[in-house]
């Protein structure tokens, strides 16, 4: 069984490389036509070039998997500051996806919290809309749409559970189906335990990206050994290996945040687990030490016997 790991968009082992520079919309309002442009092409094409800058750091450790920053636009879904990023980038985003492709370097995006599908209000909705398609334009842009993916929760539960699922169903449909072809759900901390998750996702034919932290955090009834086959096989309707996140509690009182790096002994159980399907599959880590934590990892995994590291983020069990 082959695992390969990756991390989460800020590769800080790189000097000055964040590829999530912001501008908001408070400095945008106050600027005149020429100005807000003029920023707004700077702070897009630092996060570009800065996203290239990883890429090719990934390329040289062998990282083959990496989530994209949903912060590469800035303003890019605010309704007043709309404009057309994709024209004024054209090189640059084939640049970044010839790069992908060359090297079969697996990218995704996870849009934030507030991109979800299960509200009664429909400004919610239209805007879960409005940002699922401004990550697939990215996609779409860099010639990656058909192998790249697009990460959110469910959403909510407003107090009744069983009615916000119905009005995921619903909202769900305002939602292009060649973006929906894009889409995984995710288990939540929470709110959705991993089984009401998958049911989901077996009704829409969704693949469930399945978090292991989460699923420590909200449990629910069925034991994991019962739902990871089935989590595998909905990965079988894009036929892409199936993706899992792994991270570690920063400890027992904040139980649902994120560590600097990952323990072994806490993602280990899931590790063997997984072995007894024999199914390869890839791993998102989330850690507040993003590649720092993934290269500690493959160190502290490649010492257990019985692992060997194949590549620079790549394992064998």
């Amino acid at each position: 069984m082959n695992i390969r790991f990756g991390y989460v968009s800020h590769a800080l082992s790189l000097w000055n490389c964040s590829p999530a520079k912001t501008f908001t919309f408070t400095r945008w309002s106050k600027m005149s036509p020429v100005e807000r442009m003029d920023k707004l092409y700077d702070v897009t094409k630092q996060n570009l070039h800065h996203t290239k800058r990883i890429l090719h750091y990934n390329i040289a450790n062998e990282i083959m998997l990496y989530r994209l920053s949903s912060s590469l636009v800035p303003l890019a879904t605010h309704p007043e500051a709309k404009w057309n990023f994709i024209d004024a980038f054209k090189n640059e985003w084939q640049e970044l996806g010839t790069l992908i492709k060359e090297h079969r370097l697996r990218v995704s995006f996870h849009p934030n919290q507030f991109t979800l599908f299960t509200s009664d209000k429909k400004h919610v909705t239209d805007n879960a809309v409005n940002d699922m398609n401004y990550h697939y334009k990215m996609l779409e842009a860099m010639g990656i749409k058909n192998e790249s993916l697009i990460n959110i929760h469910v959403g909510g539960a407003y107090g009744d559970k069983e009615r916000a699922v119905a009005r995921f169903y619903q909202n769900l449909r305002k939602l292009p189906s060649f973006i929906k072809e894009r889409m995984t759900l995710e288990n939540d901390d929470k709110t959705y335990t991993t089984e009401e998750t998958l049911c989901i996702c077996e009704e829409e034919r969704i693949p469930l990206l399945f978090d292991y932290h989460h699923h420590k955090a909200n449990e629910g009834d069925v034991p994991l050994i019962q739902l990871l086959p089935r989590i595998f096989h909905t990965w079988k309707w894009i036929g892409l290996t199936p993706k899992v996140h792994l991270s570690s509690p920063k400890s027992s009182k904040e139980f649902r945040s994120h560590s600097d790096y990952l323990s072994v002994d806490f993602i280990f159980p899931f590790l063997i687990m997984a072995k007894e399907l024999n199914q390869d599959f890839d791993v998102m880590i989330e850690a507040k030490l993003k590649d720092q934590a993934l290269l500690k990892l493959m160190e502290d995994l490649s010492a257990i016997r019985g692992i060997k590291r194949i590549g620079g983020a790549t394992v064998r069990f």
